[in-house]
Formats: structure tokens, sequence, C-alpha cells
């Protein structure tokens, strides 16, 4: 599991680093960004503008991340590609998450 992260403005920017997020790379995914809310950071910018593919497993992951902030903090999703967007939209997780096109608007909202 590819990240990088970057801290700006009071917040953490995570960004994933690998074309799938699926069955294969969610666990990883999920455990490397909860070990993360675990060292403190509770306002993160998940920029997923490389993700090409995301199924379900890869979704569910997401969830679980904002799930272990536990009310204390932000998730704000940047960059969904056009399928992964569809996905979100479909499974109506747009209205869960804030999704940004970009950081830079993230960081203003």
């Amino acid at each position: 599991m590819e990240l990088h992260t970057e801290s700006r403005k009071g917040h953490l920017i995570v960004t994933l680093k690998q074309p799938r997020l699926d069955a294969s790379s969610a666990p990883s995914f999920r455990s490397e960004v909860e070990t993360i809310i675990e060292q403190g950071h509770e306002h993160i910018v998940l920029d997923l503008s490389e993700v090409k593919f995301m199924d379900s497993s890869g979704l569910g992951a997401v969830v679980a991340v904002l799930k272990s902030l536990k009310g204390n903090g932000k998730l704000q999703i940047v960059g969904l590609q056009k399928a992964v967007e569809e996905l979100f939209r479909l499974t109506r997780m747009d209205r869960i998450f804030q999704c940004h096109k970009d950081v830079s608007t993230a960081l203003s909202a």
C-alpha cells in the first residue's frame, strides 16, 4: 500500500498512490489510515485522484476509516475519478462524505 501524507492548514492530506482500491488492497489501506488516526490526526483529507477503480471492499474500507474517527474528527474525500464518483453516488455515500473537487477546495470548506 502506497500512501503519501502531507500536513496543511491543520489537516493531514492522505493520497492513495494506487490505481485500485479493491479487495486485495482495502485491508492494508484501512489499517494504515486507522494507524494515522490513532496517532492523533483527526482532520483528514483523503485524496483519491489516482484511484481509477474501487469496489465494495474499497468503499467499505473508506467507511471504516470514517467510523474510526468516532465523530471526533472530519474526513473529506477529494479527486474522485468518474467511475469512483459513480460508485459513491450509486451507494449514496456522496451524502455521507464531504466530497470535493480538489484539496484546495476541501481545505477552504
